[in-house]
């Protein structure tokens, strides 16, 4: 599996960024993976932004506050980030993730793009 995100950029505060993950090759078993993105700070845990699943059934870490919305094209095998309402907070390299349902401590990762927001 390649995750090939993309996207990223610098915004000013208040502004809004789409990124854009794709995935390719065999996925998983079944096909049934949740896809999520990521995010991490120099010196700091790589966080939960937001995930959703095949059925499109998503959850957000407690930052995002209704700012952001995941969705996802299956026949895409793409996920995908609207940030809206960015804040200078929210700079950080934001990653995508496949994994299979319910195994959140396995999948792949993508290489990194950063978004950075200015005050």
């Amino acid at each position: 599996v390649q995750l090939q995100a993309s996207g990223g950029g610098l915004v000013q505060a208040g502004g809004s960024l789409r990124l854009s993950c794709a995935a390719t090759g065999t996925v998983f078993r079944n096909d049934i993976y949740v896809m999520a993105w990521y995010r991490q700070t120099t010196g700091m845990q790589r966080e939960l932004v937001a995930a959703i699943t095949e059925s499109n059934i998503a959850n957000y870490g407690e930052f995002v506050k209704g700012r952001f919305a995941i969705s996802r094209d299956n026949a895409k095998r793409t996920v995908y980030l609207q940030m809206n309402s960015l804040k200078p907070d929210d700079t950080a390299v934001y990653y995508c993730k496949a994994n299979p349902l319910g195994q959140a401590n396995s999948g792949f990762w993508g290489r990194g793009t950063l978004v950075t927001v200015s005050s």
